[in-house]
């Protein structure tokens, strides 16, 4: 594999540094503005690919599993978080549904494939087709794919249709509560250290993981 480079430029006020290794949990910040420049991942991209088949696992048993009960003209039917945006955009919310949509289905899903399709390939040592625009695009969808704002779409959806819905206490939900543990902890994980990983030399990452003799 290429090198790692020997500058880093500061995101905040755009300074050029030297790179520095990192022993594990060092964190470099910019001694002009205070901007985090880099850290060291340690043990996180070991954790990071088996947490993200979970959430994929979640996710999946999240949409497909009733999560509200909706009465419509007497009749009552339990249907699945996008069957409630479907139900939001009925009753003349498109906005609110089309907000409910990209923030608990479309950003997360994304996020978590573009995750898988990076740290498979890298976790043998192959850098994947796209690799540049994937982690760019990553960067870009982080803001939406925050854990607060996963959380703000569902109790959207929840609120607005307190009037002719109420929660389901099945495996929908429980896959909620479950999936937005292991998001905190998925969407923290740096775009920024996938550089670092396709730049290292080949064989590192097994002798980290390795124990010392």
């Amino acid at each position: 594999m290429t090198e790692v480079p020997d500058t880093v430029v500061c995101p905040g006020c755009d300074a050029v540094y030297s790179r520095t290794p990192l022993q594990p949990r060092d964190v470099a910040h910019c001694p002009r503005c205070g901007t985090e420049l880099d850290r060291h991942p340690g043990r996180q991209e070991h954790r990071i690919l088996p947490l993200t088949v979970a959430c994929l696992i979640m996710f999946a048993i999240a949409n497909l599993f009733p999560i509200v009960e909706i009465e419509l003209q007497g009749l009552r039917s339990q249907t699945t978080l996008a069957g409630a945006v479907v139900a939001l955009g009925a009753e003349g919310m498109s906005v609110v549904a089309l907000l409910v949509l990209a923030t608990t289905i479309l950003f997360p899903f994304l996020q978590l494939c573009i995750l898988a399709y990076l740290l498979v390939p890298l976790s043998r040592e192959r850098r994947p087709g796209g690799f540049a625009l994937l982690v760019r695009l990553m960067q870009s969808l982080r803001p939406w794919g925050m854990i607060e704002v996963f959380l703000l779409g569902v109790l959207v959806a929840i609120v607005k249709l307190s009037s002719m819905a109420t929660v389901v206490p099945g495996a929908a939900l429980w896959a909620f509560m479950a999936l937005t543990v292991m998001l905190t902890v998925v969407l923290s994980f740096n775009p920024g250290a996938f550089w670092e990983m396709t730049f290292r030399p080949k064989g590192e990452a097994q002798d980290e993981g390795a124990p010392a003799s």
